[in-house]
């Protein structure tokens, strides 16, 4: 009918391989989808250059949000403090709230990258125009099925996996392990030193946040520090190995590098930032 309300279909990318893989997946049978991206303007570089690659291989532009307020607006706003699992503006700030707003007041479905063998559960708008769905997880697609949709498209994985990141997201994101860290500083030396900028008291009220859970990056780059670091990583995977006993060593590593154990309280990460 001519007075019917138009849907829209909306994706979001991340920079991470299942947001990128869904995208591939419908690509075709949602011919009128929209991707969008929430630009924090700390995203690593080599996020940048994967969405260039993706939106390449979809024909189709990816729609960039906050293209005019970024990640340092907001720290600005929330004085200083430094966004952790408890005190997660940075979701709401950079993420969310653009995106809702992205959507109106229009009929959206808007598509989530959660895969059939995850466990997690996606961010649910509470706005009732905005209807999510799970395509991977109504599909049955886990995650050797993810890689092999990027293998064969040409698209590949992320290229910050090459040197041992784990997630899509700011260089800084505070769910990064600390062996991510340590990967971080040996990649991107120049902004693991911006990251440490923001440990500092904030001048308008004292206060001293840190990105790490319980040390700040400072003591983090310790030598010393950074040793026990890797070692501790490689007995976490140890440990894996021995509890899958139909599994190699070398492929434990090898899932470990999609998604370890966690170290600190919360290692789900921001669902909005890494799928």
């Amino acid at each position: 009918m001519a007075n019917e309300k138009r849907v829209r279909h909306i994706l979001s990318l991340s920079g991470g391989k299942d947001s990128a893989a869904l995208a591939i997946y419908l690509r075709d049978r949602v011919p009128e989808m929209e991707y969008i991206f929430s630009d924090t303007r700390k995203e690593l570089p080599e996020t940048y250059e994967y969405l260039e690659r993706i939106s390449s291989y979809l024909g189709k532009e990816v729609t960039r949000l906050n293209a005019d307020v970024g990640f340092d607006h907001w720290y600005e706003m929330y004085g200083g403090m430094i966004p952790s699992n408890h005190r997660r503006w940075c979701t709401r700030a950079l993420k969310l709230k653009p995106f809702e707003q992205h959507c109106g007041n229009d009929e959206v479905i808007n598509y989530v990258g959660l895969r059939a063998d995850e466990e997690r559960s996606g961010y649910i708008s509470h706005k009732p125009n905005i209807k999510a769905v799970y395509p991977f997880k109504e599909d049955g697609l886990i995650l050797r099925d993810i890689e092999e949709i990027l293998r064969s498209s040409g698209v590949g994985m992320p290229p910050y996996t090459k040197w041992g990141r784990t997630r899509s997201g700011c260089y800084f994101c505070f769910y990064q392990q600390k062996i991510e860290w340590v990967r971080l500083k040996e990649a991107h030396p120049d902004l693991f030193e911006k990251a440490k900028e923001y440990e500092k008291p904030y001048d308008k009220t004292g206060n001293f946040f840190t990105w790490s859970q319980g040390e700040s990056l400072a003591e983090l780059e310790q030598p010393q520090r950074v040793e026990a670091i890797k070692r501790e990583h490689v007995i976490r995977i140890q440990r894996k190995a021995a509890r899958r006993e139909n599994i190699t060593l070398a492929e434990v590593f090898a899932s470990a590098e999609v998604a370890e154990e966690p170290e600190d309280d919360d290692d789900q990460g921001c669902l909005v930032c890494q799928l």
